[in-house]
């Protein structure tokens, strides 16, 4: 954490855990959480949430075109057996989305689904939001800060950060994304953009 900020950072190592749902294919209970000891797990939020509530999380964070459709399946399926591990949400959630949508898009038609769920979960835009503006106090004028996002509700809030801040000066007019080589040596880059700012100049009016 930085000065008190939770971090919204994700360990490689968290993915690849199956006691924690990150993966579709887990038949661990349906968590989601970065820290298991705090708030809700996923499953939790399934069985309680409406089904507005649910088509609202799935579109506002996950910007998920079925989310209506989505959340009303997961009611329906909840109201005979609890839907407890992402293997199962993860099919539920393929049912829902056509098959040429889902192979226009090349991505597994349950990402948008559990991007959704996890950035409910761990509240992850309200802490982003505060580390955006705790971090220039961190740093030293000059320093630099780079900031890796990973979908465009996160990239969306640091390009905001870095236009609106008098103490950032952007450095980077567009994301940076990676090439085609790192891509194809590393899948989870696909989505990611860099963006980098520097510190300004204290006023001279300030001590």
């Amino acid at each position: 954490s930085v000065t008190g900020v939770q971090t919204c950072a994700l360990p490689i190592y968290q993915l690849a855990d199956t006691g924690r749902g990150f993966s579709f294919m887990s038949d661990g209970k349906l968590d989601l959480r970065f820290n298991p000891r705090e708030g809700q797990p996923a499953w939790r939020l399934l069985e309680r949430l409406s089904e507005e509530h649910l088509a609202d999380i799935l579109y506002q964070y996950g910007e998920e075109r079925y989310s209506r459709r989505i959340a009303r399946r997961i009611v329906q399926q909840r109201a005979r057996q609890p839907l407890q591990t992402a293997a199962r949400l993860a099919e539920l959630v393929r049912a829902c989305v056509p098959t040429a949508k889902a192979r226009k898009d090349r991505i597994d038609p349950a990402t948008r689904t559990f991007q959704a769920l996890r950035i409910a979960v761990n509240d992850e835009l309200k802490w982003l939001e505060v580390a955006l503006k705790r971090l220039p106090d961190c740093l030293v004028p000059g320093g630099r800060l780079a900031v890796i996002s990973y979908h465009s509700l996160e990239d969306r809030r640091v390009k905001t950060a870095f236009r609106d801040d008098d103490r950032y000066e952007p450095l980077t007019r567009r994301p940076i994304c990676p090439s085609d080589g790192e891509v194809a040596s590393n899948r989870r880059s696909r989505s990611a953009k860099l963006r980098v700012a520097r510190r300004a100049s204290m006023p001279a009016n300030v001590p």
